[in-house]
């Protein structure tokens, strides 16, 4: 599943593309911090960018700038803003696309469709999710720690899945909870540690000791 940044500050255009996205089996995310666009993208590590001109804080020039800095991924220009100038500057700043305002739902997916074909081919994404000594198959739900294969439980892989792609970043007990259990709310919170504990001996006794550090009133992170 190929996932998309949202950068529209119109919360109607926004939710209405997400929704739409989604039924075409896009996973998305609508920006909602407008200071941190450039920590958003990293955390979430998108596939496909679609950005807005006009935001507040800094325009989407600067932050399609800021995230050339660090990414090559295939950005879309969405925009009322018409004239050539704009559209020149937008591709100039690193832009792949630009698709004006109003625009037709459809044609907007065909797009995003397109450009990805051309980013990515024709190829499958890829089937592994890789950190250090970890090898996580997207297809299998096996673990490779060094060179010990693990076998991993449906909730094993999925807080291994969320930590290792926000490695290095700390992932809220509730946001690993929304994932397991999602709004179930007779869970009880100490089933989250249990959890936990399980995947961190099986790490250890593959050889991964101390791979998932603890913050205290905060969550976990990979590091």
């Amino acid at each position: 599943m190929y996932k998309i940044l949202i950068v529209e500050d119109d919360f109607t255009i926004a939710h209405s593309i997400s929704n739409h996205l989604n039924k075409w089996d896009f996973d998305t995310k609508c920006i909602e911090d407008f200071h941190g666009v450039l920590e958003t993208f990293q955390e979430y590590a998108p596939d496909l960018v679609l950005m807005d001109v006009t935001l507040p804080c800094y325009n989407g020039f600067h932050w399609c700038s800021e995230i050339r800095k660090v990414s090559n991924v295939p950005i879309i220009f969405v925009s009322s803003i018409s004239d050539n100038m704009n559209i020149v500057m937008a591709i100039n700043m690193g832009g792949d696309e630009y698709i004006e305002k109003p625009f037709d739902i459809n044609v907007l997916t065909a797009k995003v469709q397109a450009l990805l074909r051309r980013t990515y081919g024709l190829t499958q994404k890829k089937e592994t999710l890789d950190y250090k000594d970890l090898s996580l198959n997207l297809n299998s739900s096996n673990l490779c720690c060094k060179v010990a294969e693990i076998s991993l439980s449906k909730n094993e892989y999925l807080i291994l899945k969320l930590l290792m792609e926000r490695h290095n970043h700390i992932v809220s007990r509730d946001e690993l909870m929304e994932v397991l259990w999602g709004n179930d709310e007779f869970v009880d919170d100490n089933t989250l540690t249990v959890n936990i504990t399980r995947v961190r001996k099986k790490l250890e006794s593959a050889g991964c000791k101390d791979y998932i550090k603890t913050k205290k009133g905060l969550g976990y992170i990979l590091e």
